[in-house]
């Protein structure tokens, strides 16, 4: 385990990354007790660095290598090696204190190399499983700093986890469709009559509208199967995830309110204004859990 000067130190360069980096996040972990907010702050900055590599302008070879070697730091990381990583010994500290499976931090590694290479999925159950790896092990790592008493919390996480990358899916599809990704599973493409050409317009057709429409849907329901694990968690965690589920359930909201047309209108999201209201509403006990599923 790190000495008490270098976990200092790490942990402050791990709020630095998240108060930068994590635009929705960060409202949420405002929220928690100190030590679990820099908990999150410390799993951030890991995760914030694969997902830097794989979205950088480098080669692929280039990420595949610098992906392979956080993988490999990672490994030394949880043996108590932390080189000269300034986010290592934090997050060590935090996946020894909250007991923390190493198998999430792997799966979340196999999404990073996902991106490298597969262009599109065939089929939802694969989507599925690349939404699970890059956000799924996200909730299952936030549940175990927020405290749980009941496994079924750990069935739960993940379909949140799920529910907010299917929302990022949707309202980021110009900016993916420019790198290269095709996220909307080719046999939905098929269905609606869409292809991924379709992506590239600037114009939302009524195919492409209802395909929008049908994943909408989708996450919804995940957001409505995942939402229970609001009664799981400790009590001193819940505005934060509560916070957590409201921005990302409006942001789906958004994409709505204008007709799915991610396309001519781009990015639709939060205004700081917005998310600090609901950050306010959340820690002064304003809230019900049923408010972030108004499709339900």
């Amino acid at each position: 385990m790190p000495g008490d000067k270098d976990l200092a130190a790490s942990l402050e360069y791990c709020r630095r990354v998240a108060r930068a980096a994590a635009r929705n996040f960060y409202y949420g972990f405002a929220l928690l007790p100190a030590a679990k907010r820099d908990a999150l702050c410390a799993l951030y900055a890991f995760m914030r660095r694969a997902d830097d590599i794989s979205d950088s302008d480098r080669t692929v070879q280039d990420k595949s290598e610098a992906l392979k070697a956080w993988r490999a730091a990672l490994e030394r990381a949880l043996r108590g090696q932390y080189e000269e990583s300034r986010i290592l010994p934090a997050f060590h500290h935090t996946v020894e204190k909250y007991q923390i499976p190493a198998a999430y931090f792997h799966d979340l590694m196999a999404g990073a190399e996902m991106d490298l290479t597969v262009r599109g999925y065939p089929t939802f159950k694969l989507l599925e499983r690349y939404c699970y790896c890059v956000a799924g092990t996200v909730g299952l790592c936030c549940v175990h700093v927020f405290g749980f008493q009941d496994s079924i919390a750990l069935e739960l996480a993940p379909k949140l986890g799920i529910a907010f990358q299917l929302t990022n899916i949707l309202r980021d599809i110009p900016e993916d469709y420019s790198m290269g990704r095709v996220y909307l599973p080719e046999e939905d493409l098929s269905r609606f009559g869409c292809t991924a050409d379709d992506l590239a317009s600037d114009v939302a057709t009524p195919p492409f509208t209802e395909l929008m429409r049908f994943e909408a849907a989708r996450a919804w329901q995940y957001y409505a199967a995942g939402a229970p694990l609001l009664n799981f968690i400790h009590a001193d965690s819940r505005a934060a995830l509560w916070t957590l589920m409201r921005i990302y359930s409006r942001i789906l909201e958004k994409i709505e309110a204008i007709g799915y047309d991610v396309l001519a209108k781009r990015h639709p999201g939060l205004s700081r204004l917005e998310k600090a209201w609901i950050m306010l509403r959340a820690g002064t006990g304003f809230w019900k859990p049923e408010l972030c599923l108004r499709h339900t």
